[in-house]
């Protein structure tokens, strides 16, 4: 099922009803249907026979235009496993971020970044203002080139992030605003921690409106592609994280 949405660059809540008429996963995506690899929201729901139950999507930025799909990730083509009870759009409000003017404009680059990485070129790419680069590269390699896990990395010394073009590729829009909140913390924080980077990129990313599911993907996501290379400390990384999401919750 495909939903229209003329969303004109604007922040809104997405509230869906769905019922299920057998046992079903879920696909909901939101994406711009003019542009490759814009995700604006992706995700997995499990229903059982007879289950109904409302998922709310914030997209704190849009494009001009959006559709939104509702599917069954088994059978695709299969209509009649489940109904769309309730599709409602409500304008969010204005959001209060916490940070520094510097950090905001940093978060601003991210966000208008991260919502064309899907389709522009590698290269280099300035800020409005010059205070920030992002190098996009084909991949993050090592000094004998071979590839890096990391999706980006930042120097932290100087306001350049490089960024992987095959993996953002593959990642929504929220999760590469995750990512990119996370190195410039490193950059704004001058430090080497991954926690501390982890933490402050996350209450960036949540004060921006951002969905919380998508932040947790982000904790996951590179993880998950690369299991052997998972080790306790990427464990616990996921866990702060996911502690700091729901206390961020409990405090809204």
């Amino acid at each position: 099922m495909l939903l229209p949405i003329p969303s004109n660059r604007e922040a809104f809540t997405i509230s869906l009803t769905i019922q299920a008429v057998s046992a079903v996963a879920i696909g909901i995506r939101v994406y711009d249907p003019y542009r490759e690899n814009t995700h604006y929201f992706r995700r997995k729901a499990q229903l059982e026979k007879g289950q109904q139950r409302t998922l709310q999507i914030p997209l704190p930025v849009s494009a001009e235009y959006l559709e939104m799909e509702v599917y069954d990730k088994k059978e695709p083509k299969n209509s009649k496993s489940f109904t769309v009870v309730d599709f409602q759009i409500e304008k969010m409000p204005a959001k209060q971020i916490w940070a520094s003017p510097e950090q905001n404009r940093f978060m601003d680059f991210a966000v208008q970044f991260a919502q064309k990485a899907g389709y522009v070129p590698a290269g280099f790419y300035d800020s409005p203002t010059g205070e920030f680069l992002f190098q996009y590269l084909p991949a993050i390699v090592d000094g004998f080139g071979n590839e890096l896990i990391t999706p980006a990395r930042t120097h932290r010394k100087m306001p350049r992030v490089q960024i992987s073009q095959r993996l953002f590729t593959t990642f929504t829009i929220p999760v590469r605003v995750a990512i990119l909140a996370h190195e410039g913390c490193h950059w704004f924080l001058n430090t080497r921690s991954q926690k501390t980077a982890d933490l402050c990129g996350i209450r960036h990313y949540l004060d921006y409106g951002f969905p919380k599911i998508e932040a947790v993907y982000a904790a996951t996501k590179i993880f998950s592609m690369y299991p052997d290379l998972v080790g306790q400390a990427q464990i616990q990384r996921t866990k702060d994280i996911m502690a700091f999401i729901d206390q961020y919750t409990l405090a809204q």
